[in-house]
């Protein structure tokens, strides 16, 4: 690996870390944003709004950006209002004032939502100048985010620390690791080339909407499936454990860290597993192990059963979404667009998925509304072969995650 390869790699690392930060620095803090307000729930469920709409118009105009920019450019924006939104939601909080905290938000939405596509994109194209799978890796330090942050939240929680300078510091973490790292993404990553004016030379055929790709519609059902199970756990599992098995509310939390834990396992072990058995085979055991999982705490009526089983929720569902965006980028055509189509899917999945579940579990109740996540995952084991190799045209190449196609690119 070159020295500007292994540079930017590694910046992909701190730059995936940063969002699973400032989200848990944020989910950890809410109570007592909350008081500092004086809000009512609704009042909260308001604010949150705030969150959702960022989000869905970060995810749905990143690919667009991409496009046109490139990704480093996309990157930066969406982790600088990251940055800037954890000062904004501070600021709202030490000035009890609900609509600045909801812009703030909309403004973490927007720019993680937007951002994590690019940082998709990015990944996928180290992923082939490798020739190895590093997606579920890159993954993995995201939910690492995720733990080190949940962390310093509980602690900062526990010593009564004040909230404004907890966020305001992860604001200035976050500005500082990104001007180290942004500079070691090269341009023009994704970025489309314009169609050749008149009388120019002739342009190679032009390429089929990646929409009409009907293998690449199959991995987004599987995303779709599969970031529904994640997301399903990371908004719903402690009121599950709560509501559904009986747990007091602390171990509720404690049954969601550890699915958390399991999805970070799960992550930074997944590279041994590709490059062991090929993307189908551990696309396939994570949709039936995660499948398993979800059944047991649906119809097992055993407390320690249930929260032994979201371990394999967790486990399961920890490489569905990394390794289906390899698979999307396979192609040497087209990857940005590709990668860019499957993440959207996903992440539109992580936003409304949930809140369905939540009108299901008022009918049926939580336990039951996840039957709906379990038939999705058993549709994704079904759908595996998809992330199977496949053959680049133009350069007469396979995909080097896959035990039977021959020679890893390099």
């Amino acid at each position: 690996m070159d020295r500007s390869t292994l540079l930017r790699r590694n910046a992909l690392f701190a730059l995936f870390f940063l969002p699973g930060l400032g989200i848990a620095s944020w989910v950890t803090r809410t109570p007592d944003v909350r008081d500092l307000l004086g809000a009512s729930t609704a009042e909260m469920g308001l604010v949150l709004f705030g969150l959702s709409v960022g989000s869905m118009i970060g995810v749905l105009s990143s690919g667009v950006l991409v496009a046109r920019f490139g990704a480093r450019p996309v990157v930066a924006v969406g982790t600088l209002s990251v940055a800037l939104s954890l000062v904004v939601i501070g600021g709202g909080a030490a000035m009890s004032q609900s609509l600045v905290v909801a812009a703030g938000l909309c403004l973490f939405g927007l720019g993680m939502g937007g951002g994590e596509i690019a940082l998709n994109i990015e990944g996928a194209d180290v992923e082939r100048l490798l020739g190895r799978p590093i997606m579920p890796l890159l993954h993995g330090f995201f939910s690492l985010g995720t733990v080190a942050g949940a962390t310093a939240g509980i602690v900062f929680t526990a010593v009564d620390f004040s909230v404004v300078l907890h966020l305001l510091a992860g604001g200035v973490v976050t500005l500082v690791v990104l001007a180290a790292t942004v500079r070691h993404l090269p341009a023009g990553v994704g970025k489309q080339i314009r169609a050749p004016r008149a009388g120019a030379e002739p342009a190679a055929a032009p390429r089929a909407a990646v929409w009409k790709d009907r293998p690449l519609l199959l991995i987004g059902a599987i995303v779709l499936a599969m970031a529904f199970a994640e997301g399903a756990a990371n908004d719903w599992l402690p009121l599950v454990m709560v509501d559904g098995h009986g747990f007091d509310a602390a171990l509720g939390s404690a049954v969601f860290a550890v699915f958390a834990a399991s999805m970070t396992v799960g992550r930074f072990a997944g590279g041994y597993f590709l490059r062991r058995y090929g993307r189908v085979t551990v696309m396939r055991a994570s949709a039936v192990a995660g499948g398993l999982g979800l059944a047991a705490v649906i119809f097992a009526d055993h407390q320690v059963l249930a929260a032994a089983a979201v371990v394999l929720w967790g486990l399961g569902a920890s490489l569905g979404f990394p390794v289906a965006l390899s698979a999307a980028g396979d192609s040497d055509e087209n990857a940005a667009a590709r990668v860019s189509l499957v993440a959207t899917v996903g992440y539109v999945a992580f936003l409304v998925g949930p809140p369905l579940l939540g009108l299901l579990g008022e009918h049926y109740g939580l336990r039951n509304a996840l039957i709906a996540v379990l038939v999705c995952v058993a549709a994704a084991a079904l759908l595996a072969p998809a992330v199977g190799t496949r053959t680049t045209a133009a350069a007469g190449v396979t995909s080097p995650t896959d035990r039977s196609a021959g020679p890893a690119r390099r």
